[in-house]
């Protein structure tokens, strides 16, 4: 796909829309900048024709529109840093291959909440392994077996500790597939890095004129934050970013985020999508679904998270200003997809806290929740 001379040192499992407007768009930005990263190897494993769209192209562009410190952008980056995508069930021999390459550094992915399970079906030799633990696994187990450096895994799931939780699916696989005590406790020392991502992105507008001759046009919006928790064992050789952070603690970031933006989002899909709406831009340009949004995210979600974590009302006022965004289409059936984990996560424990804090449900949240 691209011939940029640096080595495939990023292995990336998921071909989807966010990964290729953050991760690739952060690497390529640290490539143009002298840090040589390396470039990126996708790996499809859903259906879809993602890989093969990559596969003939030199490159992509991600259309970024909307408000960066109060001045309106609009400018189309083009990402060149992904060297091939290739298909789980009829390419997995090359992930083995790329999984013992000296040149290999990261680990990054992007499954659903649903993703974060093993499969009782997995072997240790299937091609592929079904479940993301079990590639994972099973490639980390051919990076062992040829003495290869370990590697930074970079999990993006919006799953609170996203790392430990699959290092810890990780090593459950390793012990169904009984091997070796020292593969483990290699695999348990690599650097699982828990992260979080935040960045609304979505499929290219139509009407730009980019639109007809790159087939996997995307749109993000300007705002964007990768925050890496620094681990006990130290920081390994990461490459810099503006938008990355090492912080000492995710827990803010991640309530905040997971609560605030997430939150919003699931519960104005669930409410106003029934009632004809089809994206978040139509339920902001309504007077009176906006007045509901405005009015459950400060009424009902911050009053949850203020009294325990610093800047929730800023953070809810950035908040609302990029749900505002004039250019993002952000559909509220993809907002909807995987919903009933989703609930579990953002919502859920915000109805239970307000209930505790006031003795009674807050009833915009509760109105979304009994939507679904």
């Amino acid at each position: 796909m691209s011939e940029n001379p640096l080595p495939e040192s990023i292995l990336q499992f998921g071909a989807g829309r966010f990964l290729r407007a953050f991760v690739d768009r952060f690497v390529q930005e640290a490539n143009d900048a002298g840090q040589q990263v390396g470039r990126v190897v996708v790996v499809q494993s859903t259906p879809g024709s993602r890989a093969e769209v990559l596969g003939k192209s030199a490159g992509f562009h991600v259309v970024v529109r909307g408000y960066d410190d109060g001045e309106l952008i609009d400018r189309a980056e083009n990402v060149r840093s992904i060297s091939r995508a290739v298909v789980a069930g009829t390419a997995w021999g090359e992930v083995l291959t790329l999984a013992r390459s000296p040149a290999l550094k990261y680990i990054v992915s992007n499954a659903t909440e649903a993703g974060y399970a093993l499969d009782d079906a997995d072997r240790v030799d299937a091609a592929p392994p079904a479940s993301l633990p079990g590639k994972l696994t099973q490639v980390l187990w051919q990076r062992f077996q040829a003495g290869a450096a370990p590697v930074v895994l970079l999990p993006c799931e919006l799953i609170e500790r996203n790392a430990d939780k699959l290092r810890e699916l990780c090593l459950a696989q390793s012990r169904l597939w009984a091997l070796p005590a020292e593969f483990s406790a290699w695999l348990a020392d690599l650097p699982w890095l828990n992260n979080l991502v935040d960045c609304i992105v979505t499929p290219g507008p139509a009407d730009h004129p980019l639109a007809e001759s790159d087939p996997a046009l995307i749109s993000a919006e300007p705002y964007r934050l990768w925050a890496i928790e620094r681990p006990a064992a130290g920081v390994p050789a990461l490459f810099t970013h503006p938008a990355i952070r090492l912080v000492d603690d995710l827990a803010p970031f991640y309530l905040r985020k997971v609560r605030i933006l997430n939150g919003t989002h699931s519960a104005m899909a669930a409410k106003f999508q029934p009632a004809g709406f089809e994206t978040v831009g139509q339920v902001l340009d309504d007077s009176d679904a906006r007045r509901w949004v405005r009015d459950l995210m400060f009424e009902e979600i911050v009053p949850t998270l203020a009294y325990r974590l610093e800047g929730v009302a800023e953070f809810a006022d950035q908040t609302f200003d990029r749900l505002r965004n004039p250019f993002l289409k952000h559909r509220l059936s993809d907002i909807l997809l995987n919903h009933a984990a989703k609930v579990a996560v953002r919502l859920a424990p915000t109805r239970t806290e307000y209930e505790a804090l006031f003795s009674r449900p807050p009833k915009k949240l509760s109105e979304a929740m009994q939507a679904t």
